[in-house]
């Protein structure tokens, strides 16, 4: 069976699936597509003969938004790290700030950050991270379909995007900020689309939980 969850904040991904194996009490789950701990959304969570048809739903194009704090940068790239270096922001308009956002239109190469579920070598980057220890990793492809600003409210930067699988929003946002001639992290994240999942159709794990057990 395939379920469209609305991951909670504080959450992993892996945390949902260990939630939906108690609640199914179906032995093979598995989810398509990671959320950082700090972000929510659409998690497509398949369970039993399922499982083998997550790879597809994984390698789908994938809507977010995300709301860009500038000025700040943090060790993670997100609110859950510490904040490393502070910077001045500049005079930004909102045709500046779309004109950067277009100037990430297309397919390019991104590194994956130390702080990611990313294995390498059988370990995963953050429990390097963790140690203080940093590794080069290799560039994924990725490819950034569209990208919008919704709004902009110093110091905050307010936008969507919807790109392929292996596509780092965090980032993206920094990446954002270093445009702007600034630094910035990533305050908050939201999937609201995987492939044809939309986020108007999950469930939050409660609803799930109470459907499941009627």
């Amino acid at each position: 069976m395939i379920f469209n969850i609305t991951k909670p904040p504080g959450w992993t991904s892996f945390d949902v699936v260990k939630k939906i194996r108690i609640i199914t009490k179906h032995k093979k789950v598995g989810h398509a597509g990671t959320l950082d701990p700090f972000a929510t959304g659409v998690l497509i969570v398949g369970t039993e003969k399922d499982t083998k048809t997550l790879h597809k739903i994984s390698s789908s194009y994938k809507t977010y938004e995300a709301v860009l704090e500038l000025g700040k940068f943090t060790d993670t790239l997100d609110v859950d790290g510490k904040i490393i270096s502070r910077h001045n922001i500049p005079s930004l308009s909102n045709e500046k700030i779309n004109l950067v956002l277009e100037s990430f239109k297309g397919r390019s190469t991104q590194i994956p950050p130390m702080f990611s579920a990313k294995k390498v070598n059988g370990l995963r980057l953050y429990q390097l991270a963790r140690k203080g220890i940093s590794i080069e990793r290799n560039p994924n492809e990725i490819h950034i379909k569209k990208i919008k600003l919704l709004s902009y409210l110093e110091p905050l930067i307010y936008f969507r995007v919807e790109c392929s699988k292996g596509t780092y929003i965090r980032v993206l946002g920094k990446e954002i900020a270093e445009k702007l001639s600034t630094v910035g992290f990533l305050v908050s994240l939201n999937r609201i689309q995987v492939g044809d999942y939309k986020i108007s159709d999950s469930l939050s794990l409660e609803t799930f939980e109470k459907e499941w057990k009627c």
